[in-house]
């Protein structure tokens, strides 16, 4: 028996629970004695297993009861066995429905994921710390790497797993064999569902937990009126597009995404998070020399996406230098900094914003209409988060109309085009996908990251402030 701790706190709200729901009746109709598949004892390695059925008469009752083909059939198995609701005997890592004479058993109900059981670190290491005593350490590549971290992890409470662990063996070597088979399968095929092999898809999956019941029905009091009427208020009076013209725009923004959408296209050499391999990371780090293809091209699609890479950015600076109008993306940018930043930075960053580009005389004057200039200097009499946003919208108009279209014909985008690496696709055998999980690196700290870039600013700060030549000359005067 294992003791659990179960701290939900209302987050069991999962949206697949309706769908699993019906699944669960479908499984129960394909059980029946008389209407359902039809089901025999089987040998397993000696060891007589009761109720088994086979792939094929599991797909042949799913295509006469439901009237589908025989592919839909195919795919409907295939969902029943990724859900757990069915598990094979033989070929227990791949979990889908073969069309043949495998051999499957129906889940008990206890496993079913409609109980929402949650699958407790805790209950996996008890159940690999058995499998350990019982195979004498045998354990697959994968499971051995979580026994490790599981091991490291729960440190604190391990004498008890073990504890637990032991005595579950001990009383399963009490039941007679078959029975010992078909349970060791049951909760073997529980765990491949929800702590799968790596580089294997989880449906159970279900993402980040619901703190609410979303199907509950919000009380109608006066304020749930108040924000109807709101809405519909604010409904009626939006503009209106027309749905040729909304659908057209639609159609173009796939067309030119569509090579760069991480679900319609693959990752280039290869996706990291499935082949452990870190080039991905590497070849697109956020100020790496030398980017790829995909990445400058995507710098074309709008000025957005060029200000938002910060390696575009880098290079639309060099532009901007040539063209002697650095100070507006340098506006923008401190703008963007004093939005962003802390609060107690506020008053010290507009004083400096305003004597760097907007008080006369400044030595990056920006250039902005009278209206917009006069509202941005008495507002920086009280500064506040958004106080430059009228002047920020200014300068960014003017450098989208103008300069982002001068900058995509200039050489120095054509010759960032033709640096641009293309990398080759990776084709990772088996056995060196395993290996490169093993040799899994460590990320880069993100606090490291940012010092990096902290320190990069500073440096550009200092260069692009006004020099003294005064100090300049003492400090030449010194050394000699």
């Amino acid at each position: 028996m294992t003791i659990k701790f179960i701290r939900d706190h209302g987050q069991h709200y999962r949206p697949r629970m309706a769908c699993l729901a019906k699944v669960e009746a479908m499984v129960l109709e394909m059980q029946d004695s008389k209407s359902g598949v039809k089901s025999s004892e089987q040998k397993l390695n000696i060891t007589s297993i009761p109720h088994v059925v086979t792939g094929q008469d599991i797909l042949a009752w799913i295509a006469n009861h439901m009237k589908v083909d025989a592919q839909e059939a195919q795919t409907i198995g295939t969902m029943l066995v990724a859900y757990g609701f069915i598990y094979p005997l033989q070929d227990h890592k791949k979990l889908i429905l073969k069309p043949d004479v495998s051999l499957y058993r129906f889940q008990t109900p206890y496993f079913w994921p409609v109980q929402k059981w949650k699958a407790d670190n805790t209950d996996y290491a008890i159940y690999l710390a058995k499998r350990n005593i019982r195979k004498k350490g045998t354990l697959d590549v994968y499971e051995q790497e979580y026994y490790k971290n599981l091991h490291k992890w729960l440190n604190h409470k391990w004498d008890f797993i073990v504890m637990q662990a032991k005595e579950q063996y001990r009383a399963g070597k009490e039941r007679n064999k078959a029975d010992r088979v078909v349970f060791d399968c049951q909760e073997r095929a529980y765990w491949i569902v929800h702590r799968p092999p790596p580089r294997t898809h989880s449906a159970m999956d279900y993402g980040v937990d619901r703190l609410i019941d979303p199907n509950a029905e919000e009380n109608k009091t006066f304020d749930y009126y108040r924000r109807i009427i709101i809405f519909t208020q604010q409904a009626i009076m939006r503009s209106k597009v027309k749905s040729t013209v909304s659908l057209g725009a639609i159609l173009k923004h796939m067309t030119t995404y569509k090579d760069h959408d991480p679900f319609l296209a693959p990752c280039l050499p290869s996706n990291p998070w499935q082949t452990d391999d870190s080039s991905y990371w590497d070849l697109n780090m956020r100020n790496v020399e030398i980017p790829t293809k995909m990445r400058v091209e995507r710098w074309s699609f709008s000025f957005f996406e060029l200000l938002n890479d910060p390696r575009g950015r880098t290079d639309f600076k060099v532009f901007l230098k040539k063209e002697f109008s650095g100070e507006n993306l340098a506006f923008w940018e401190a703008a963007e900094e004093m939005k962003w930043g802390t609060a107690s930075s506020i008053s010290e960053k507009a004083q400096t914003i305003f004597k760097t580009f907007l008080a006369p005389g400044a030595p990056r004057w920006i250039n902005i209409d009278g209206r917009t200039m006069g509202l941005t200097v008495k507002g920086l009499e009280h500064p506040h988060r958004y106080v430059l946003d009228a002047a920020q919208t200014h300068i960014f108009m003017l450098m989208k109309k103008d300069t982002f279209y001068r900058y995509l014909k200039s050489p120095v985008y054509k010759d960032i085009q033709k640096k641009a690496l293309s990398p080759a696709p990776h084709n990772f055998t088996p056995s060196q996908l395993e290996q490169n999980a093993q040799n899994r690196k460590p990320g880069i700290n993100p606090i490291i990251i940012w010092q990096q870039e902290e320190e990069e600013r500073a440096k550009a700060a200092a260069a692009a402030g006004p020099i003294d030549i005064k100090k300049l000359m003492a400090s030449k005067l010194d050394r000699k």
